[in-house]
């Protein structure tokens, strides 16, 4: 059985997306949880055991080991071509990977100034200019997606895939933050927020205890 290596569910949005991508697609996966920033010795040397990198999400499928969350996601696409992760036409598969590579690399702003914390009671925060720029554009990736897809259903690409994955912690932050969503990227934001394994991940985040001091100064 695959292993997914895994922080804390109330702040790691990188493992957040490849436990998405398998627990949407019902693939199996022996779940492994490593708090993260406890300054354990002991907790840094479990991620080293599964991973050099020292860092989370891992996946282990017997011999093969792959970090970071979009590669991960690429693996299981490829591993698990019936879960259509990425879409089956060409032009359109470019697309999910463009915007989840600009996911990947980018709107730092939005990420420093509002981190990943489900416990962090709601309440908008002031936006620098940079920041309030990344909120356009992921609103803009949003809409764009309707238009072109939304007959064929509520996500990035019709049924939830690989760009979904790459994009559900944002969706965490524009709730935590009371950022407005607007339009037709309002229609993708809801139905994020009523997924099954996304409320899942909630849930368990939320139930959470451990705090870590550095992701509650926001």
């Amino acid at each position: 059985m695959l292993k997914l290596v895994i922080g804390n569910k109330n702040y790691s949005s990188w493992s957040m997306r490849p436990w998405l991508a398998l627990r949407v697609n019902n693939i199996p996966f022996e779940e492994v949880f490593i708090p993260l920033y406890t300054n354990d010795k002991a907790d840094k040397d479990r991620i080293l055991s599964f991973s050099d990198s020292g860092k989370v999400p891992t996946l282990i499928d017997g011999h093969v080991t792959v970090w970071d969350s979009l590669a991960i996601i690429e693996y299981l696409a490829e591993k698990y071509p019936q879960a259509k992760l990425w879409p089956e036409d060409r032009a359109r598969r470019a697309h999910a990977r463009s915007i989840s590579a600009e996911m990947h690399s980018g709107f730092m702003a939005l990420r420093n100034e509002c981190g990943m914390n489900l416990h962090r009671p709601i309440g908008a925060v002031d936006l620098s200019d940079d920041a309030r720029a990344n909120v356009a554009r992921i609103q803009e990736i949003w809409s764009d997606c309707n238009r072109c897809n939304g007959k064929d259903g509520p996500f990035l690409f019709g049924t939830f895939g690989g760009a979904d994955a790459m994009f559900a912690p944002v969706v965490h932050r524009f709730r935590t933050y009371a950022i407005e969503v607007e339009g037709e990227a309002r229609h993708y934001f809801d139905a994020m927020m009523s997924l099954p394994a996304f409320q899942e991940w909630t849930r368990a985040g939320l139930a959470e205890t451990l705090v870590i001091d550095r992701f509650e100064t926001v």
